[in-house]
């Protein structure tokens, strides 16, 4: 859930702050976007890419002095958006994810039902999210399978697995990129003993399954 991920305390900015402020906020939190509050509402975000041309004006304008005037004189309200991305806490990670993508957004806003802002989701966290459910951190080997989409076609990989005292830590499956009637599937173990792999290979070959890829 989204609750779960985000972050509950986010970094915001006043809309009547300048960008030099909004700049060394953004820089001084390693952060690519700002929640833009007035009254202490949600008005509008700012992000790295509307921030990016005076950066990059701030990188190569050699009179300095007289830009850091003019980003003083600069408030968010003029170069923020409106009309942010948001979604509400009960969404999932998976929905939020889908929301990024239609959005090309590299993050979005955490709302309650009174339009407060109670979060912030990035890419990152989606990230983060993904990594978790592989269980990649963990460690283990991953195996890579074309397996045909019918009912126990995954146990059969399973069982041999085990068989060599595997232990099943995350099992992810996608219809995405593959011919009618296949699946993609990747299986991540631990416990599995690496000199016993090309042992392990080779049964699974046996079953007819067509192996993508076996990484640690």
């Amino acid at each position: 859930m989204v609750k779960d991920w985000m972050s509950s305390a986010p970094i915001t900015i006043d809309v009547k702050a300048s960008l030099s402020e909004a700049l060394a906020t953004m820089e001084r939190h390693h952060i690519s976007l700002l929640p833009v509050l007035e009254n202490d509402k949600l008005s509008g975000i700012v992000t790295d890419m509307d921030m990016k041309p005076f950066k990059t004006l701030c990188c190569s304008c050699s009179a300095a002095g007289g830009f850091a005037v003019i980003l003083d004189r600069v408030r968010v309200e003029d170069v923020m958006s409106r009309t942010p991305v948001t979604i509400p806490s009960d969404y999932t990670m998976e929905e939020v994810a889908d929301v990024l993508l239609k959005n090309e957004a590299y993050g979005v806003l955490v709302v309650d039902g009174n339009n407060q802002l109670v979060g912030v989701v990035t890419q990152r966290d989606i990230n983060r999210v993904f990594i978790s459910l592989t269980g990649l951190r963990k460690g283990g080997i991953a195996f890579g399978f074309l397996l045909e989409d019918s009912p126990g076609s995954i146990k059969d990989v399973t069982d041999i697995l085990r068989s060599h005292g595997a232990r099943i830590q995350s099992i992810l499956t996608s219809y995405e990129r593959t011919v009618k009637g296949y699946r993609n599937v990747q299986i991540r173990v631990r416990k599995l003993n690496r000199a016993s792999l090309p042992q392990v290979l080779q049964e699974l070959r046996e079953k007819g399954r067509q192996i993508g890829r076996a990484h640690v």
